[in-house]
């Protein structure tokens, strides 16, 4: 048995800042709590849920997009970066929300979406009524078509959300136009970042939400900003390639390095601001995929752009010690060796949720690992094996060093909900391929708070139904076994999954030293994966037959169970199927 070396976690001189080693709980706005009955989240909701959150022991919010939007993409379609939607609430709720959430030491970070806007923005409606060459027109990317009559994209580029990455305008006169382009949706143009106008605004809506309390931003889709100059045709993407993955492989669109520029002037802003308002600090998080790629991690998050970059190929990683292992190691050994802090996560509003993705019938099986959020494959789900795994899983994520990403939802055990009717799917990747793939609607089901039905699980909990008014459906139906999920089902029950969410953040605290590094141990055992964190000992057993830990590692024999994914396991000598356990001597 050996060991790999551990490395102390780099850390800056003076005192870590507080989202070293942070939990941020990612609220979906839409889906956590619904104040005035109309079947939607709101921000008044999530004020009156607030208490859950203290209670779990988090440390900061994230909220997804609650600016002003159509609502195409449920708010990374964006109308307005200075607002709040109107369905959420105002300024004034958005302003009580950041003063409760600091009543309960919880900081609030918003979602800033740089690459582009909603086509019901002023600027872009402004460009499509100045015509080709105007200034207007140079905030995005409107070019001519190709072909005699200007009929075909100005280039062979394909969407994330299925489909090409071009639409045409019809010109105020009335005759074909010209094109522009969309990574996401047609209700998304891109913004062109060599424009000093985006520069301009974005720094400016940075400031803006800073001085409303605002303590940082996850970045999204940070990859895409920016484009090769003359936007030529990519490259064929290799056989086989899904539908949904195709844009990835396109060299010109795909973390093109003049964005960097725009981040390293980001973060010589927050400093600034910083410097001005003693006290404050700051935090920016980029969204950057960068499988099996640390390297093109640390061009993000590094002391000039990003504070934290997520570390995702842990959340795509198939159940199995080798990928597991090569998922965290090479990524922790790159980061610490070069001072940067690491941001682990298993879940978020992009992805199907962790119960069903390791409950796959092929989820130990290497073809399982997509490499791609968007992408997985058609295998029945063992959703009691998932939850089992599930449960392991955030153990073992909760025992890395650095901060912690939690996707609402999460600790209670919520499936990903994959037989939504076609009628009520709402995301665009359904539509724009055609109902091939079904998108993201399943991991966004509103949360249950109780078992009543009546008021959607208390998910519809405010006005309405105090005033004995009919509560609206929720925006998405959920299921009707849902209540058996919910907060007040688990909150007293020490085998639930929310009880081991409570005991995991409250063990992460005292019994782990942020500082500590983390080393791998090796064992010789298929099923094994062992690591150490100071004097913490972390065993996994991803294997469906119980492992006899004694007899592999004799000194743990008599080590303290400090923390187990499998309820009432307190046997240091025996390690059950699928289950994650941290150690300590007596």
């Amino acid at each position: 048995m050996t060991s790999t070396s551990e490395q102390p976690t780099q850390q800056p001189t003076g005192v870590a800042p507080w989202w070293r080693d942070a939990v941020v709980y990612q609220v979906y706005v839409r889906s956590f709590a619904d104040a005035d009955g109309d079947g939607i989240g709101d921000l008044a909701g999530i004020v009156d849920r607030l208490d859950h959150l203290e209670t779990l022991g988090v440390d900061a919010v994230w909220l997804t997009p609650c600016y002003p939007s159509p609502q195409l993409d449920h708010g990374y379609d964006v109308a307005d970066y200075f607002g709040i939607e109107p369905m959420y609430g105002d300024l004034s709720t958005f302003d009580r929300l950041v003063e409760a959430a600091r009543a309960r030491s919880i900081r609030v970070l918003m979602d800033v979406v740089p690459n582009h806007c909603s086509s019901q923005h002023s600027w872009f409606q402004a460009a499509l009524a100045a015509g080709p060459g105007s200034p207007e027109r140079a905030r995005f990317y409107f070019r001519d078509g190709r072909g005699p009559n200007g009929d075909e994209p100005p280039n062979n580029w394909r969407s994330v959300f299925g489909g090409p990455t071009w639409t045409r305008i019809t010109e105020a006169d009335g005759s074909p136009g010209q094109w522009y382009l969309h990574t996401f949706s047609p209700w998304q143009p891109d913004f062109d970042w060599s424009c000093p106008d985006v520069v301009a605004m974005f720094d400016a809506m940075l400031t803006f939400w800073f001085d409303r309390g605002v303590e940082g931003f996850r970045v999204d889709a940070v990859a895409v900003v920016g484009k090769a100059p003359g936007l030529p045709d990519a490259p064929p993407a290799p056989e086989g390639t899904a539908e949904n993955d195709v844009w990835s492989h396109n060299p010109y669109s795909v973390f093109w390095p003049t964005a960097h520029e725009h981040w390293r002037g980001w973060r010589t802003l927050l400093e600034q601001y910083e410097r001005t308002h003693p006290g404050r600090e700051l935090v920016t998080v980029s969204e950057a995929y960068t499988p099996d790629r640390p390297d093109l991690l640390l061009q993000y998050v590094n002391p000039q752009e990003f504070h934290q970059s997520f570390c995702f190929d842990l959340m795509l990683a198939p159940w199995r010690v080798d990928t597991l292992r090569a998922t965290i190691e090479p990524v922790y050994e790159a980061l610490t060796a070069s001072g940067a802090p690491l941001t682990w996560t298993i879940n978020n509003h992009d992805t199907q949720r962790s119960v069903t993705r390791y409950g796959r019938a092929d989820a130990a099986e290497l073809s399982s690992w997509t490499k791609n959020n968007l992408v997985y494959t058609g295998a029945p789900v063992d959703l009691a094996l998932g939850t089992v795994r599930a449960r392991a899983a955030i153990t073992l994520t909760a025992s890395l060093p650095g901060s912690l990403y939690l996707f609402q939802g999460e600790e209670l055990g919520l499936p990903e909900v994959l037989d939504l009717p076609d009628a009520v799917r709402q995301d665009p990747i359904f539509e724009r391929t055609d109902g091939r793939e079904p998108g993201r609607d399943g991991c966004r089901v509103p949360l249950p708070w109780t078992a009543d039905q009546a008021t959607s699980f208390g998910f519809s909990f405010g006005s309405a139904s105090h005033l004995g008014r009919a509560v609206g459906s929720p925006w998405l139906p959920q299921p009707d076994d849902w209540g058996t999920y919910s907060v007040a089902a688990q909150q007293h029950d020490p085998a639930s999954m929310l009880s081991l969410y409570h005991h995991l953040l409250s063990a992460r605290r005292s019994r782990l030293d942020p500082d500590a590094g983390l080393g791998f141990v090796d064992v010789e055992h298929p099923d094994l994966l062992m690591l150490r964190r100071g004097d913490v000992t972390v065993v996994l057993n991803v294997g469906d037959a119980e492992i006899d830990l004694a007899s592999l590692v004799p000194t743990l024999a008599d080590a303290e169970v400090v923390i187990s994914s499998a309820p009432g396991h307190d046997d240091a000598g025996r390690l059950p199927a699928n289950t994650c356990c941290w150690l300590a001597p007596r």
